[in-house]
């Protein structure tokens, strides 16, 4: 036991000593440590991993704000951060933006040693940009070009407008049918599948006869889905030979699960058909976007889309069909281009269906807003 209580001094002897060790370390005035050696300040340059331009439209016209957003910027502290150039220039038709990160490394004390922000530029261009320019670019410190857009010159016209659907686009063997004039809708055939279906007659007997009929027939009621890899068991009951007559009540039939018919086959085709907005712009002119509602045989459809019309002064035209000719494909959401799509439609091919396909009646556009 005495052993035991021996041990207590030499502990406190060797807390004293590492108290005293650290004390002998702590000056007066001690701090962080200098960012640079020896006080030195380095002038140099930063960096930024990526770039975006961005008007907030799909179609960036000149009196829009252009935002410019660099991505990443390393500029060693954000102590060290002393200015951003954004060193615009023009080459050719290219207004080209080559943004600069200044910086300057010093003693000062920081409290974010590391960091990489985003900035984003709000920028006015209407004033500034020459008349040749039509596209604006910008790059990195090693000239990659990081991101560009197009910039048109015109105005932008919003708008609403509905179409009436005729009934007649619902069925597929009267394709291809179209509305009327510009803007119209275009429902094209694009190919057939073949299949086959299996069924077995259910035969029913009426429990109750509403009316008494001079002459019956067989009414064999096909589902309106089908399993393909099932064998169906389709009802099939008696009906009067006169459609005016009722013969028996629907929740009055009775049918016998022990007297079901062979196996019968009944070939189908699926019809695989595409819509089309379809409207004739103006040279170089562009729908900017587009939405609709309501598209339906036999319903009246809403459409809103602003237009692009350019101005005299206008360089470049913008993305279409044709010339003077815009489709979007109403399934996918896209805009044809002057390519074979998946389905190998061109867009020559189609302009021609469009020409040619029978229009339907009462397809007047009516209802039409505007607002600029």
């Amino acid at each position: 036991m005495m052993r035991k209580f021996a041990v207590l001094p030499c502990i406190f002897v060797l807390l004293f000593s590492l108290m005293g060790f650290f004390a002998s370390c702590t000056q007066d005035g001690d701090g962080p440590l200098a960012v640079m050696p020896n006080g030195q300040s380095v002038d140099g340059k930063g960096y930024f991993l990526g770039a975006s331009l961005d008007s907030g439209r799909a179609l960036h016209v000149l009196s829009d704000t252009l935002y410019l957003t660099l991505l990443q910027i390393w500029s060693f502290s954000n102590c060290s951060l002393r200015s951003i150039n954004l060193g615009m220039g023009v080459e050719d038709s290219v207004l080209v933006f080559s943004p600069v990160i200044d910086i300057k490394v010093n003693t000062d004390d920081c409290p974010a040693p590391m960091y990489r922000p985003d900035t984003t530029f709000k920028l006015m261009l209407d004033d500034v940009v020459p008349s040749q320019v039509s596209q604006i670019i910008v790059k990195n410190d090693v000239d990659s070009v990081l991101d560009t857009i197009m910039l048109r010159r015109g105005s932008l016209h919003l708008d609403s407008f509905q179409i009436y659907i005729d009934s007649a686009f619902g069925v597929a063997s009267s394709l291809p049918l179209r509305t009327k004039e510009s803007p119209s809708i275009l429902r094209v055939l694009d190919s057939l599948t073949p299949r086959v279906f299996y069924w077995r007659s259910l035969p029913g007997n009426c429990t109750m006869r509403v009316d008494m009929c001079d002459s019956t027939v067989a009414d064999t009621l096909y589902p309106s889905s089908w399993k393909l890899n099932d064998t169906v068991l389709v009802p099939v009951r008696y009906a009067c030979a006169l459609g005016d007559s009722v013969y028996c009540l629907d929740s009055k039939w009775e049918y016998d699960s022990t007297a079901v018919g062979k196996v019968n086959s009944r070939p189908d085709t699926i019809w695989h058909t595409t819509s089309y907005y379809v409207e004739e712009i103006s040279k170089c002119g562009t729908v900017s976007s587009y939405s609709y509602a309501r598209l339906s045989p036999g319903a009246t459809m809403l459409l809103v889309r602003e237009v692009f019309e350019p101005d005299e002064s206008e360089r470049a035209c913008g993305p279409s069909s044709k010339k003077d000719w815009i489709a979007y494909n109403l399934s996918t959401q896209e805009l044809v281009e002057d390519r074979d799509d998946e389905d190998g439609l061109t867009v020559d091919s189609l302009y021609k269906i469009w020409k040619s396909a029978t229009v339907a009646a009462d397809t007047l556009v009516v209802d039409t807003t505007e607002s600029k």
